[in-house]
């Protein structure tokens, strides 16, 4: 079965950076769009980032000029660099793959970003 390990996350101050990484096992993951979501309390989960087989990007406008996806070829890890970090960044960051704005497979337990001073 597919599943998905996140790590990188944790309390940075506003301006700082962080890089996340997704573990991807149970899949050939290279032919599918990945995604980098996150979900903030009380809020719904929302697409940030994607990045389709051929290495076409995507991002939301929130944190566009910020924040990098990117994926290796070689085992298809996929990555987040968030750099300009601000406070409203703060939430549970996950990643799939990505069917039209949404997870295609189950979630793993997310990684938390918290942003504050």
């Amino acid at each position: 079965q597919v599943q998905f390990v996140e790590s990188g996350g944790g309390l940075v101050q506003p301006g700082g950076s962080l890089r996340l990484s997704c573990a991807a096992s149970g899949r050939a993951f290279k032919i599918y769009t990945m995604g980098w979501y996150r979900q903030a309390p009380g809020k719904q989960r929302e697409l940030v980032a994607a990045i389709t087989s051929g290495g076409s990007t995507n991002y939301a406008d929130s944190v566009k000029g910020r924040f990098t996806i990117s994926r290796d070829g070689a085992k298809n890890p996929v990555y987040l660099q968030m750099n300009s970090l601000k406070p409203e960044d703060t939430a549970v960051y996950y990643c799939n793959a990505d069917y039209r704005g949404t997870g295609y497979f189950s979630w793993g337990q997310g990684t938390q970003v918290t942003v504050s001073s």
